[in-house]
Parts: structure tokens; sequence; C-alpha cells
């Protein structure tokens, strides 16, 4: 019988792997396409915001990065197929997807509407169950000629901790939290990795444009957070991290 290796596996980079990151066109989305197109992914922006896409897309390409900006509404389940085809069609294949597309209304429980729940909950954990369901079919299982891939869930320090008036954004990202594990124990028989990202606050228009008396030195680089995105995706094949936290030193909503 040989002895079983103990030499130490090579790091594997991101170069030609084909990543799908919604919500891509600013804030962490942005970093996110920024870092992982940095290590030679080619990357789709996809977004809601399709001028915000084209422009992210058109200063990566000028950065020597590949990426396809796309329309992206997560929420829409055919909108989700079209794009994943899209990037097939495109690139051949799709080896990632990072569901890091995400809203938020911060009103008290009394004022929020049954509309702006749906909405939050569409977006937030309605469309990475899409996104995760047809990237995951996509993919296909891990065999000898290829399949197997990465899906990677940005959740939040609000899948911990609760907050007031922030009743539908704590109710999706504990949910986007259990969802991760859930597809983390499916599909990895399948060859298929699934991690969920816990992000604390990030000096991003998510919190900055919304709240313009926080204190952004309580705040983390969205640069930071998305470097842990590309060190979960460059993990060695027999290794996967199904749950990560990246706070900022001075996090004010974590122990």
């Amino acid at each position: 019988m040989s002895p079983v290796s103990t030499s130490p596996t090579a790091t594997p980079t991101l170069a030609d792997r084909v990543v799908l990151v919604t919500g891509g066109s600013r804030g962490l989305g942005a970093a996110i396409c920024r870092a992982l197109g940095e290590d030679g992914a080619r990357v789709v922006v996809a977004d809601i915001d399709l001028a915000g896409a084209e422009n992210h897309a058109a200063v990566l390409g000028e950065e020597g990065i590949t990426a396809m900006a796309v329309h992206l509404d997560v929420g829409d389940e055919a909108q989700v197929e079209r794009v994943i085809a899209q990037t097939r069609e495109r690139f051949g294949r799709i080896d990632a997807v990072v569901n890091n597309a995400g809203i938020d209304i911060t009103v008290p429980i009394d004022e929020l509407s049954g509309a702006d729940w749906e909405r939050v909950v569409r977006t937030n954990l309605t469309g990475p169950f899409y996104v995760a369901k047809h990237a995951a079919r996509a993919m296909g299982p891990k065999t000898e000629q290829g399949g197997g891939g990465y899906i990677i869930n940005v959740a939040s320090t609000a899948a911990k901790r609760a907050w007031p008036n922030a009743a539908a954004y704590h109710a999706t990202k504990w949910g986007l939290l259990g969802l991760s594990h859930a597809l983390h124990a499916e599909l990895r028989p399948k060859g298929i990795k699934v991690s969920a990202v816990v992000a604390g606050g990030m000096r991003t228009p998510f919190l900055l444009d919304r709240f313009p008396d926080i204190d952004p030195t309580v705040l983390q680089d969205p640069a930071n957070v998305a470097r842990t995105v590309r060190f979960l995706l460059t993990q060695p094949e027999e290794t996967v991290i199904p749950e990560v936290t990246v706070l900022p030193m001075r996090e004010t909503s974590w122990p």
C-alpha cells in the first residue's frame, strides 16, 4: 500500500474561472468583482441597475479584467435562469456564484407594509434560493470530466444578533444563513461547495447612504470582505469552509 501523501496542497487560483456576482455594480459586490478579477476570474456583474453594472464592467475591463454586465432581478426566477444560461453561452461554463444582492427597509414593524416585507424577502432570501438552484443545476455534480462549483451567500451580523426596526432584514439574513448550511449539507456530496460570509458593517452605500450620521471609522473596507470571498474560492479541492465571520475591529453590533 502506498503511503498517504502529507505534502502541502497547492493553493488554487481563480484563473479563467467564471463567477457570477449579484448586486455586483457597487459596494461589496463591486469589490468582490474586482478582487476575483484581479486573481484571473472572468466575472459576471449582475445587478438590477444595468447602467451601474455596465459602468463597473467597463472600469474592470480597463484594468484588464474580463467582465460581462447583465441585468438581473434576483427575485424573478425566469431572469435568474436566463442569466445563468447567458453566462454559460458567453463563457462555456459557470464555476461559482456569489449571492450578494440585498436590500433593507429600516422602519418599526407597525410601519412595515406587507409589500415592503415581501420585497425584502424576495430579494434577500428567495433570490439566493433561485440563484443557488439554477447555478447548481448548471454546474452539475463533480466528475472526472468536470462539474462541481461554489455557492457563496453573503449574510450579515444581522443573522446572529437583532436590533430594532429591521425585522424583515433580520428574518431574511437568519433565513439565508440557514439556507446556506442546508445547501452545504445537500450539495457537498455532489462536489458543490457552499459557504456563508457573515459580514460586519462596511463602508458601502448600503450603510452610508441610509445612515449619514454613522461613524465610518467603526466600519470596515468592503475590499477586506471581498478578499475573504476570494480566500473561500481558492481553498483546495478537499476543503470547504461552511461559514466565516468578518468583522471590523470596532464593530458595534457584535460583542
